[in-house]
């Protein structure tokens, strides 16, 4: 089964003010550079929200002029670096946000996002736990961590991860997704199915958890249910394995 989707933060939009030392400047005008770095960092969100990705990596960059300890600058930047394809430099702003903040959660998330998202799993398995152990309630990083569990076939310890997310955020709907995926693969087809069903009851749209329920009930010969579930999926979206469409039309 395929390493389902893992889930990056996106740009931090925040208004915490860093003020800097700055040997023989003033107290207005470290003032003055904390509050030009803060319109700066601004700037720069709702350029990045316009899709100017240029625009907004230039605002940021002079946040970091004016505030050179402004982590969320360099996370923000992370992101935009990732988006334009630069992974060193994504990875490099992500550690310079962490040199700053140590315990900056999210770019730890990032790091470890961009680690699996290039195969690194060692890396990424690193980052997830390290953001876990700052912020054990970041159910992002719980969700991915299970993935990357799931993905080397340790089952086990995938559920817990995604039992975590859920127990922390019970409206989690790819949490209850996951979980079905997990009982299906241990072949508890009835757990799976409680588990889809919980995903479609917080968010009725979501095409997967029906399409994985069709299978489940073909699997069971309960074929009315499998056609259901299948039309379902498909108004959503999804693209259903022709095989599986002829499988279904002699039950039709």
């Amino acid at each position: 089964m395929a390493l389902k989707t893992i889930v990056r933060y996106g740009l931090i939009l925040g208004m915490v003010l860093i003020l800097i030392s700055c040997a023989g400047g003033s107290k207005n005008e470290r003032k003055d550079k904390a509050a030009g770095a803060e319109e700066q960092f601004e700037l720069g969100f709702a350029a990045a929200e316009r899709g100017n990705l240029q625009e907004a990596i230039e605002a940021y960059q002079k946040v970091i002029k004016l505030d050179p300890k402004h982590a969320r600058a360099y996370l923000n930047l992370g992101v935009l670096y990732g988006r334009q394809g630069k992974w060193k430099d994504e990875i490099k702003a992500y550690k310079k946000a962490i040199a700053i903040d140590p315990n900056f959660a999210q770019a730890y998330f990032n790091m470890a996002v961009s680690y699996n998202e290039r195969g690194d799993l060692k890396e990424a398995l690193s980052y997830y736990q390290k953001t876990l152990q700052i912020d054990p309630n970041h159910v992002e990083a719980h969700n991915n961590l299970g993935n990357l569990h799931f993905r080397k076939g340790n089952l086990d310890e995938a559920l817990r991860e995604y039992e975590a997310a859920v127990q922390i955020n019970p409206k989690y709907a790819r949490g209850y997704y996951n979980m079905g995926n997990v009982f299906r693969q241990k072949g508890k087809l009835e757990e799976a199915i409680s588990s889809f069903e919980k995903a479609l009851e917080i968010n009725p749209r979501y095409g997967e958890a029906h399409y994985h329920l069709a299978l489940i009930y073909f699997e069971k010969s309960d074929f009315p249910l499998a056609i259901e579930h299948c039309e379902r999926a498909q108004k959503l979206g999804i693209v259903v394995d022709p095989r599986f469409l002829e499988r279904l039309k002699a039950h039709r």
